[in-house]
């Protein structure tokens, strides 16, 4: 079952779910707009951060091999300043890029979660993939961004950017991500593909 803001906030409060932890839903941060972040109804609008984000590059890669990932595939683009002082990153038409959420996580054994766009972004024409939060995962989530619009997208440092819905189990799992020794437990950053 999908669980409630009352959930999320014990859970941290309790058990450490995220850190760091907006107890509300933050839509302006001093005198400026900003796209929400924070606890909502039914689940977290977590924040992009401004420490690792990089776009998939035409010119320095051939290809992409998820087995043997080339970070040269990847680029650093410049973080710009709009006239109210946000930050931003211009991701290019048809552009694919790697961010990190500010938020860390500590997943228990009987809860997943599902990282879902959010729909200011998808309006313009934004996808994100769908990402799991596996049980007993813990870590920066790492999401993966498509611009599919014509035009270059705006996004937002440490603004909304991904929305968290989770979901609990009446049972432990038998083998949790923990277990199998998952190949992104206790990621702090952006990190690449690998096998």
């Amino acid at each position: 079952m999908i669980k409630s803001d009352k959930w999320i906030l014990r859970m941290c409060e309790e058990y450490h779910l995220i850190s760091p932890f907006e107890r509300q839903l933050i839509r302006q941060v001093e005198d400026r707009r900003i796209i929400s972040c924070g606890l909502s109804s039914y689940g977290y609008d977590c924040r992009l951060a401004k420490d690792e984000f990089k776009v998939f590059s035409p010119i320095q890669g051939t290809e992409v091999d998820p087995k043997n990932f080339n970070p040269n595939n990847l680029l650093d683009i410049p973080l710009r300043t709009a006239a109210d002082g946000s930050q931003y990153w211009l991701l290019p038409p048809h552009s694919y890029a790697l961010g990190v959420t500010i938020e860390q996580f500590q997943m228990p054994r009987n809860v997943t979660a599902i990282a879902l766009g959010k729909s200011t972004y998808a309006r313009c024409g934004l996808i994100q993939n769908t990402t799991p939060l596996e049980a007993d995962w813990k870590g920066r989530l790492v999401i993966e961004l498509y611009n599919a619009a014509n035009l270059p997208v705006r996004l937002y440092a440490e603004e909304g950017f991904v929305q968290i819905i989770f979901f609990e189990s009446d049972e432990d799992c038998a083998v949790s991500y923990r277990d199998r020794a998952g190949k992104y437990q206790g990621q702090s950053g952006l990190t690449l593909a690998k096998v």
